[in-house]
């Protein structure tokens, strides 16, 4: 609020200082050619309207001529350079904060479809070898009862050594194939940095003889003969064209020795278990026939029909477990490599616009009162010491000149609505519009 009061201040200032200005003309004088000269450089606008002669200082006097009744002092217009501040549009560079966009690298979980190893449970067929029992049609005998020395007929057990099979465990050899890295000499290109010949075409000058047909004057002597010939051999400079051998640097492919890592099969002897079938020696216990003489009651011998149990060796199919190698339909988990966009801050350059204050000469106008050589016997407009001082001392006294009228209230930021930006300076620079 402050400025603003100080600028209402002020036009109120150059608008009195503006009538007291206008109010000093003299009704009854002419304006003179130099008068009218300085008024229309004062008043351009006065000069547009066609008031800058006479008849717009008649209008000016008359209107008011009631409000001025004292005498106008002698003097003439002087010119007095001022600086006035004004505000000038500049464009200085900032900073502004963007988002640009950037690539980030990051891993994703796939699954990947893959087979594993597993061992499945599995029915073999075999064989196996048993013993059953049978009923056999048999004659056996039947005694009679007598008593006759006789031998007796018994069965001891007794142990039998046989061979009984067996599986053992063994190792088989086998071939396994395995890759083992190993490096291989190859040959891999590269480029060479050599020279080559090459010519250069250049031109160099060189005076030569031509031969200029014609009548050629080439004076008189002393006696009054001429003398002229038929042509003239005149020295032309002319560009001869010189190659010259240069070396120009190139590239040339090579081969160089290099290392690579190969994979290699090769086969390695292993032993796996397995089984193979041993006899192996048992014993078995049969009874074994044997005759003992003994007195006893003899019998009559008889056969009559009876069954005997015995043993039959006999094979059956049984089917026993193992396991069997097969490969099952996995998943694993993998890290694939991807890009994602992302938005990363940013700074950018651009220009702000900013107000500079400058100051800039301004021509204006004072009156100057030059000293009175007749003072009046009053002594003056001032008091009589004024009056003599002025006729000791005299001196010339500057009037300010009229200031233009003052600009509308909405020009200093007096009106509704935001202040406007100062006036720009026609000769002032200005950042190219793009």
């Amino acid at each position: 609020m402050a400025p603003r009061r100080a600028l209402m201040a002020l036009s109120a200032l150059l608008l009195a200082a503006l009538v007291a200005g206008k109010a000093i003309v003299e009704p009854s004088a002419a304006p003179s050619a130099p008068g009218l000269a300085r008024r229309a450089a004062f008043f351009p606008e006065a000069q547009e309207r066609g008031d800058v002669g006479g008849g717009w200082d008649d209008h000016v006097v008359h209107e008011e001529e009631h409000h001025v009744e004292h005498h106008v002092p002698n003097g003439y217009w002087k010119k007095k350079l001022t600086w006035k501040a004004d505000w000038v549009k500049v464009w200085k560079t900032g900073t502004k904060q963007i988002w640009k966009p950037a690539w980030k690298k990051i891993y994703k979980p796939v699954w990947k479809d893959t087979k594993k190893a597993v061992w499945k449970d599995i029915k073999v067929p075999a064989w196996k070898k048993i013993w059953k029992p049978i009923w056999k049609e048999i004659q056996v005998p039947a005694w009679k009862d007598i008593k006759v020395p006789d031998w007796k007929k018994i069965w001891k057990p007794v142990w039998v050594p046989i061979q009984v099979p067996a599986w053992k465990e063994i190792k088989v050899p086998e071939w396994k194939k395995i890759w083992k890295p190993v490096w291989k000499e190859i040959q891999v290109p590269a480029w060479k940095e050599i020279q080559v010949p090459a010519w250069k075409k250049s031109y160099v000058p060189k005076l030569i003889k031509v031969w200029v047909p014609g009548e050629k004057s080439h004076g008189v002597d002393h006696d009054g003969w001429e003398y002229t010939s038929h042509g003239l051999w005149k020295k032309k400079l002319v560009w001869q064209p010189v190659w010259k051998k240069i070396w120009k640097p190139a590239k040339k492919q090579i081969w160089v020795p290099s290392k690579k890592l190969v994979w290699k099969e090769e086969w390695k002897q292993i032993w796996r278990p397995d089984k193979k079938q041993v006899w192996v020696p048992s014993k078995k216990l049969v009874w074994k026939e044997a005759w003992k003489i003994i007195w006893r009651p003899d019998k009559k011998q008889i056969w009559v029909p009876s069954k005997k149990l015995v043993w039959k060796e006999a094979w059956v199919q049984v089917w026993k477990p193992d396991k069997k190698l097969v490969w099952v339909p996995d998943k694993k988990l993998e890290w694939k490599e991807a890009w994602k966009k992302i938005w990363v801050p940013g700074t950018k350059k651009i220009w702000i616009p900013a107000w500079k204050k400058v100051w800039k000469p301004v021509w204006t106008h004072e009156w100057v009162i030059l000293p009175d050589p007749h003072p009046p016997a009053h002594g003056g407009w001032g008091r009589s010491a004024d009056a003599a001082g002025a006729d000791s001392a005299p001196a010339a006294r500057a009037v300010p000149a009229p200031a233009p009228a003052p600009a509308p209230a909405a020009a200093y930021g007096f009106g509704f609505g935001p202040a406007p930006a100062p006036a720009r300076s026609p000769g002032a620079w200005q950042f190219p519009r793009q």
